[in-house]
């Protein structure tokens, strides 16, 4: 008779090829906000479109508030969420900006450096073991992104550094969610963010205040609850995996950002952008089948339960 009475057991693969494929939908999600950030801010400041994802990203996250009660917000890692506060404002504000000048296509070839850098703060600073094959695939994406850009043919504009600084932002955010997704509700993860960010985009949002026009509205509804779609992914994909394992699969934004770029606004990727895509591609699909075969070499683990 199977002894029952034990933790669960799931195989490391499993939780290792989950976190790939949520990681994979965020980022579906992401390239969504970003057209969803072009096209508002075509007619709107970068400072309401920030303010309006976030009043509409609460809101739509109020219900599990109300269902779970504010006892579900206790936690003695606040230092750390007023930390990725900080840091995601000033990615965001700077993102923002960045996409409102920049071809979406760009805007996430640039951004690409952010898991070079996230990857590095793993290894150093979460001490997350990263195989040779690991720092390979996010190498290898990078170098697709310069196939896109080619550096050195193309100008630096300011929107463009914009992007950088947005890119650093981000990967300290990416490495303070994963330490957070270890011991807290990825929901919760989400909802602080929102909860300190929203008075202070509300200031901003003030003091270039217009009325949005009516057939902006729909944008204005739903970049919010798509925002919270897209980072309540990551962080489900950051408990299952480690970082260093499932960032080579942000490059995904990618092809997604290039097909509604070209479905919404009519840019044209070149021959360049999906030789780049290709490779990125390929960088991601070859270190997924590596870390599949190498984890079932590994005895299965036992773990606690997910709620």
């Amino acid at each position: 008779m199977n002894d029952t009475s034990g933790p669960a057991v799931l195989p490391v693969t499993g939780n290792m090829i989950h976190g790939m494929l949520w990681m994979i939908f965020s980022c579906a999600m992401m390239a969504c906000v970003a057209a969803l950030a072009r096209h508002l801010t075509s007619e709107m400041h970068p400072y309401m479109v920030v303010f309006f994802r976030l009043l509409t990203a609460q809101i739509c996250m109020l219900p599990w508030l109300f269902r779970n009660g504010l006892g579900i917000l206790k936690t003695d890692r606040l230092g750390l969420y007023i930390t990725r506060a900080v840091f995601t404002m000033g990615g965001m504000l700077t993102w923002f900006y960045a996409v409102s000048v920049v071809p979406i296509t760009d805007v996430v070839a640039i951004s690409f450096v952010t898991p070079i850098f996230a990857t590095v703060g793993a290894a150093l600073i979460l001490r997350e073991t990263v195989r040779a094959r690991r720092w390979t695939a996010t190498i290898i994406g990078f170098i697709g992104a310069m196939i896109i850009l080619r550096p050195g043919l193309v100008d630096m504009t300011l929107a463009h550094w914009a992007v950088l600084v947005s890119a650093a932002c981000a990967s300290v955010t990416i490495l303070i969610v994963k330490s957070l997704s270890r011991t807290e509700n990825p929901t919760k993860v989400v909802f602080y963010v929102g909860l300190f960010l929203l008075p202070v985009s509300a200031v901003l949002a003030a003091t270039v205040w217009e009325t949005p026009p009516s057939h902006l509205w729909l944008g204005v509804a739903l970049i919010g609850p798509v925002a919270t779609v897209a980072h309540v992914t990551l962080v489900k994909a950051m408990s299952l995996a480690d970082a260093s394992a499932i960032l080579p699969f942000d490059f995904a934004r990618l092809p997604f950002a290039a097909l509604l770029g070209w479905l919404a606004f009519g840019e044209l990727s070149d021959m360049w952008t999906w030789i780049g895509a290709t490779v990125i591609f390929c960088s991601g699909l070859y270190i997924g089948r590596r870390e599949a075969q190498l984890g079932r070499r590994v005895r299965p683990v036992a773990q606690p339960g997910i709620q």
